[in-house]
């Protein structure tokens, strides 16, 4: 069992980091949450959860990164929850922050879930029925304060290309996601690229 990584961050998209550590590349999949934390740092820690899948041709290790154990206590309790995948859980907290989600899920509001692309009415219901108490018993809600939006913006086109990429990853088609990411550039060229991944997925189909 991987509990975390530490190194140097070799590369970083807003879906994905590789950190290099004793020689050895680790590819981690991330949440724009973590994007937001290590952007910018060139030694990072991510504390890991690994999924592995077997059975048949299609076998397959994946590793998940996290900046903090409480974003990766969150994301457990969500890929509990039955109808919660690994790639629904991370659009979540991409979506909105833990200390956003930890609140969503504590006030009942199934209606700010469902903003998440993939999340319908009886999956919103079922993630705040399960994990109401359960984020207050773990103690992740305590734990966890809102931190101040430090997100210098960035140049047009770069920005538009890795929100394109990172939502491609998520599994969204390239044509489709250049159309929302431009739309929403036209309105506000001054998005950092994790706020512009976050818009088009609520308005993505």
């Amino acid at each position: 069992m991987i509990e975390y990584i530490k190194g140097e961050l070799a590369e970083l998209t807003p879906a994905m980091a590789v950190i290099e550590a004793a020689g050895v590349g680790y590819a981690l999949n991330i949440s724009l949450n973590t994007y937001s934390a290590i952007q910018g740092k060139a030694q990072i820690k991510l504390f890991v959860h690994e999924a592995l899948v077997a059975g048949g041709r299609d076998d397959s290790f994946t590793l998940y990164g996290f900046a903090t154990r409480q974003e990766r206590e969150l994301y457990r309790l969500l890929i509990s929850v039955s109808g919660v995948g690994a790639n629904s859980a991370r659009m979540i907290l991409s979506g909105m922050s833990p200390a956003e989600l930890c609140n969503v899920i504590a006030a009942g509001d199934d209606k700010m879930l469902k903003t998440v692309k993939g999340i319908g009415a009886k999956t919103a219901q079922r993630i705040i029925v399960d994990l109401k108490d359960k984020i207050v018993s773990s103690g992740v809600a305590q734990e966890l304060a809102v931190p101040a939006n430090t997100n210098a913006p960035l140049l047009n086109s770069p920005v538009k290309d890795e929100a394109v990429g990172a939502l491609t990853m998520l599994g969204f088609a390239p044509a489709a996601s250049a159309k929302v990411v431009v739309e929403i550039l036209k309105e506000q060229p001054e998005l950092p690229v994790e706020q512009v991944v976050k818009a088009a997925l609520k308005m993505i189909k």
